[in-house]
């Protein structure tokens, strides 16, 4: 027999920092398994997998851009994601593909519950399993996008009051809002980087704002570097990132990640 394995699948993938948090888990629980990164591009996410489904070693993935809506009419099983409508983890059960969000708990973790609006940037998968965590506790969500009318139409299913701007309005959009949450890839490494509009409207923002960005690699982006120019609190990435990790790991190999190593884990993911 072969070693169990769960991998992360996006197109690009050399950023990620999952097989790190994986594996650093699985070495300290003593787990013979393994965790990898394949890129897998638009086209080849069917072969991919038919493959998978095939595999008796294959524990499950973690999915991330630009594939976090397209496996939805690749799984046998979406009820857990209806309402997110878009996914980040497909795991195996009774010869079945379920698809998961652990997006969510991820952004929950991050999140400060201290104010009642959000400028979101971004209206692809990551926004969208954001959403109903920020509504917990912020009923005025602003999204920025490039393209307003699009980003409408493409959150019309979402049973949320939200407001569209675009770039261009970013300091209408970040007027003494208490948090910016950037959920779209733009800054990331390899990435465009966020308009200069945004990282100026960022001085528009309540002096007690907080700014996180999900992206992670790099993880001092420049909308960070903005935010602590204007005195802003700041949240990373990798908050989010191990928080979504957490959930993931249980599903694929049955038993809780060791946090209590979550200094060291960050010391590494930081280095």
């Amino acid at each position: 027999m072969g070693r169990p394995y769960a991998e992360v699948i996006g197109d690009p993938i050399a950023h990620s920092k999952s097989p790190v948090i994986h594996n650093f888990w699985l070495e300290k629980l003593g787990i013979d398994a393994e965790y990898l990164a394949c890129r897998v591009r638009p086209d080849e996410l069917t072969e991919y997998f038919t493959r998978r489904r095939g595999d008796a070693e294959w524990r499950g993935c973690n999915v991330t851009i630009p594939h976090k809506t397209a496996i939805l009419e690749l799984v046998d099983d979406q009820r857990a994601v209806k309402e997110i409508g878009a996914a980040n983890c497909v795991i195996r059960s009774d010869n079945k593909l379920v698809a998961f969000n652990t997006d969510t708990a991820g952004v929950s973790a991050a999140l400060p519950r201290t104010h009642d609006s959000v400028c979101l940037i971004g209206a692809g998968g990551a926004a969208r399993a954001a959403i109903p965590s920020i509504d917990l506790f912020a009923p005025d969500i602003r999204v920025l996008v490039r393209d307003p009318a699009k980003a409408a139409r493409s959150l019309a299913d979402l049973d949320y009051d939200l407001r569209f701007f675009q770039f261009s309005e970013a300091a209408v959009a970040m007027l003494a809002v208490g948090g910016v949450i950037n959920a779209s890839p733009l800054g990331m490494q390899d990435q465009p980087p966020l308009p200069t509009d945004v990282l100026a409207a960022l001085s528009c923002t309540d002096p007690r704002a907080y700014v996180f960005d999900m992206v992670y690699a790099p993880l001092e982006t420049e909308l960070l570097k903005s935010a602590q120019m204007c005195g802003r609190e700041t949240i990373d990435g990798l908050i989010m990132l191990v928080g979504q990790a957490d959930l993931a790991f249980r599903q694929f190999f049955g038993c809780y990640p060791p946090r209590e190593h979550d200094a060291e884990l960050r010391a590494l993911l930081a280095s």
